[in-house]
């Protein structure tokens, strides 16, 4: 099983929206084969916690603007790891050593690599 088209839509617009606001490291990770409850994992990392809340702020505006709105939000008052669930798609807007820390590439190392076609301002992108 794989990420349904919407899934990666959605992901694709909450990416861009991400690196928009320089979010670093911007992944997408296929989790529809482990996971039943979502399709795709999208994480991404920022600098500072001004910046996680910028980030967050901007993936909500842009998948709002296409009437996706968040099932569910965490973390956002301590502004480290915000968790935001579109129930297709999570994504995970982390600080850097949050996400460092955790891992969580390492933990879901078994499902696919989404190519989402999306360049940070680090040169990373999610790779195929």
């Amino acid at each position: 099983m794989s990420a349904t088209p919407r899934a990666r839509e959605l992901a694709t617009i909450a990416g861009r929206a991400a690196a928009d606001k320089i979010a670093e490291s911007v992944v997408a990770l296929d989790v529809s084969g482990q996971m039943p409850l979502t399709d795709i994992f999208l994480i991404v990392s920022a600098d500072n916690e001004r910046q996680v809340g910028s980030i967050v702020d901007a993936v909500e505006e842009a998948l709002r603007e296409i009437d996706v709105k968040p099932l569910r939000r965490e973390g956002a008052r301590e502004g480290r790891w915000v968790l935001l669930d579109f129930g297709d798609i999570v994504v995970h807007v982390q600080h850097e050593e949050e996400r460092a820390y955790y891992e969580l590439e390492r933990l879901w190392k078994d499902c696919p690599v989404i190519d989402l076609g999306i360049e940070t301002s680090s040169g990373e992108g999610t790779a195929s």
